[in-house]
């Protein structure tokens, strides 16, 4: 295995074959679905050119869909590996496999709305999501079933980047993993068009973004950045998605300044 797979391991890559804490077929069943429906992936293009071509804004298609998606089933299998019970699906009465059918569709949508506008992009997406799922659910659920699943999926939606709070930890999860796309490769675009706002600048700054089991909480986020603009990232995105996610008390997140030299203004945070 190569030093860049084993790093893939530690919570950065979902992989379907592997075991998990939940149970996975329907999941990943529908994982090969999303990835061969070509309305589903023309979205996932077409919601780029808002935020990147012409606002000049991080990276919000397709490459950080799959790495939204990643890290929140990665989180979710953490999660259900430390015990945490989730209340979205089974309050809806639906099967605890549809847990992570509702995380992983959520992150899959969640961003769609750009293709309208950047600003107030999550309102947006939650009429063009509903479009989709009346199309894609169908082929897995009855009508009270895939009505209940995608409540749940437009409620995780409309929580990733808004005022409302979370009211399940499914959404919390896709609300977290949002935030844990904040490596320098996704403001690549703007920074090479000469942006130096604050977004891009502190992206810059992240090297490495890692999941794991934790010591005293069931998940460790441990984050690796080569300068102290890298905090802003940490401190006024990441901690500001994790308030109010419902999981809080779940996960420890520490950010390590991993450059050696003499002038290191922070070496080391923890939220």
């Amino acid at each position: 295995m190569s030093n860049d797979e084993s790093l893939d391991t530690r919570g950065r890559r979902y992989d379907p074959d592997a075991d998990h804490a939940f149970p996975d077929e329907r999941v990943n069943e529908m994982l090969a679905a999303i990835e061969s429906d070509t309305e589903i992936q023309a979205y996932l293009e077409a919601q780029n050119v808002n935020p990147v071509t012409r606002k000049r804004y991080n990276d919000h298609g397709a490459k950080h869909i799959s790495i939204v998606r990643n890290r929140a089933l990665c989180l979710y299998d953490l999660l259900k590996r430390g015990g945490i019970e989730f209340n979205g699906a089974s309050e809806q009465g639906l099967e605890e496999a549809d847990e992570a059918v509702i995380i992983a569709l959520a992150a899959t949508l969640h961003d769609i709305g750009h293709v309208v506008h950047r600003d107030d992009h999550p309102y947006y997406s939650i009429p063009l999501a509903a479009d989709l799922l009346d199309d894609f659910l169908p082929a897995y659920y009855d009508t009270e079933a895939a009505v209940r699943v995608k409540g749940e999926v437009l409620h995780a939606i409309l929580c990733h980047h808004t005022e409302e709070d979370p009211l399940t930890l499914e959404a919390g999860v896709v609300r977290v993993a949002d935030a844990l796309d904040m490596e320098s490769g996704r403001s690549r675009i703007p920074y090479n068009y000469g942006g130096r706002g604050i977004n891009t600048v502190s992206s810059q700054a992240i090297k490495r973004v890692f999941l794991q089991d934790g010591d005293d909480k069931p998940v460790l986020v441990e984050i690796e950045m080569s300068n102290a603009a890298g905090v802003y990232q940490v401190d006024n995105l990441l901690k500001a998605k994790l308030q109010g996610s419902g999981l809080e008390s779940h996960v420890r997140i520490v950010a390590l300044n991993v450059r050696e030299d003499e002038d290191q203004l922070v070496e080391r945070i923890e939220l």
